[in-house]
């Protein structure tokens, strides 16, 4: 047997034992999730010396591979991270239960009776790169919605992806649930992704959480429905009636925060009028803070780089922002329409109508007004955590919570109803 007939049959067998797996969750009890989701929290604290020291394994791997600051950065658990992994299952926890949920429901002229209910969608594949916490967050959020998961996440965080995925199935355990509900792929080989792709009998639908390449490579070669999670190519628009105190506050949080996430900000449009007085105190202020800015010679501020057309459209996930000067609201729509990624955009102004012109107008998954795009988060949008920001436009859009990850089917009732 070959090595990529190893492979084949190892994820065939994970995928049999999910979609068995998914049967017995699609009707677990919200009591049954609940105490799974509290274990496992549970676990993950009496287990943390293990994380810590499988974290520093990863560390030491991605170091050796030449991971960028960012990068590693994203690969790092520390305490306040895993008391944020702890929050987050906990806060899953409490979330109603979706599944069963009655969306709609109305009676027909003939007698029927029609309900439109949440349910499961059944196996998830999440394929995902670098973030450990994902790990904890994507089997959580299938679990909660009645989904079974195998979860396939990057080579660098291997060893800690193991740690916290032993905690959930300890979870599983504890609350008598299927533990093949959440399956990690037991493997760095790539030919384990390749797999997942196809696997069409067993996988409904595949979430890729990670940069262009594997999103791109995901949506390419699925045949299994995808959730696309593409790359955070966020802006953040300067408007002529901006207040400078919010302005810089916000820039700067947005940029400077957290630099590998998805909603970091990557390219500010500063309007003319507010170029040479707010847009310059941003500049410096970002420069200050050890932001590489790369902008567009209109701008004119000393200290920065020259901007090239590469720089447009460029998700940097680093201390580097492009700036470009636009002659106002329209111009600055325009330049998000071709070089953005339909994640998350904001406006900073205090122009009622420009602000409504820009959510109205721009139709990216996320659009904000005077807040740091930091917040696309689905922790911050009230849903405990998220499996990712889809930005594509069927089923799930934006942050995919619980909720997002169900679908619905119809319940239909009569009494010996017959149709004329």
């Amino acid at each position: 047997m070959t090595e990529n007939e190893d492979i084949g049959s190892l994820m065939a067998g994970l995928g049999a034992r999910a979609k068995a797996a998914a049967a017995t969750l699609a009707t677990a009890t919200a009591e049954r999730k609940h105490a799974a989701l509290i274990s496992a929290a549970e676990a993950v604290w009496q287990q943390r010396e293990t994380i810590y020291e499988a974290n520093a394994q990863d560390m030491a791997f991605g170091t050796d591979k030449g991971l960028s600051p960012a990068m590693l950065d994203r690969l790092q658990l520390d305490e306040d991270r895993l008391r944020g992994i702890i929050d987050g299952l906990r806060a899953i926890a409490e979330q109603p239960d979706p599944v069963g949920e009655v969306m709609e429901a109305w009676d027909q002229p003939s007698g029927l009776s029609i309900q439109r209910v949440r349910t499961p969608l059944g196996v998830i594949g999440v394929i995902y790169e670098s973030r450990p916490n994902v790990t904890a967050d994507a089997g959580a959020l299938c679990l909660k919605a009645g989904n079974a998961v195998i979860l396939r996440g990057g080579s660098e965080s291997f060893h800690s992806s193991r740690a916290l995925h032993a905690c959930l199935q300890q979870g599983l355990r504890d609350a008598g649930l299927p533990e093949d509900a959440i399956q990690l792929v037991p493997t760095r080989d790539r030919a384990a992704v390749q797999a997942m792709l196809t696997m069409t009998d067993t996988i409904d639908v595949i979430v890729p959480r990670g940069g262009k390449g594997l999103v791109g490579l995901v949506q390419r070669e699925a045949r299994v429905p995808v959730f696309a999670h593409l790359e955070g190519i966020v802006h953040i628009y300067i408007d002529a009636a901006a207040d400078a105190e919010k302005a810089l506050k916000v820039v700067l949080n947005a940029k400077t925060r957290r630099t590998g996430i998805c909603g970091a900000a990557e390219c500010l449009l500063i309007h003319r009028d507010v170029a040479a007085t707010i847009g310059q105190g941003v500049l410096r202020a970002l420069m200050d803070a050890g932001v590489e800015v790369r902008a567009d010679p209109a701008l004119n501020v000393p200290g920065t780089q020259p901007a090239t057309q590469e720089d447009w459209g460029h998700e940097y996930l680093d201390m580097i922002i492009a700036a470009r000067q636009v002659d106002g609201i329209d111009d600055a729509i325009a330049h998000i329409r071709q070089f953005g990624s339909n994640h998350t955009d904001c406006i900073l102004t205090e122009d009622a109508a420009a602000a409504t012109q820009f959510l109205n107008q721009l139709d990216s998954a996320i659009v904000m007004h005077n807040a740091s795009t930091q917040f696309a988060d689905g922790g911050e949008f009230g849903m405990g955590a998220e499996i990712g920001i889809a930005t594509g436009k069927m089923h799930a859009r934006g942050p995919v919570g619980a909720t997002q990850l169900t679908s619905f089917k119809y319940l239909v009732r009569g009494d010996g109803t017959v149709r004329a």
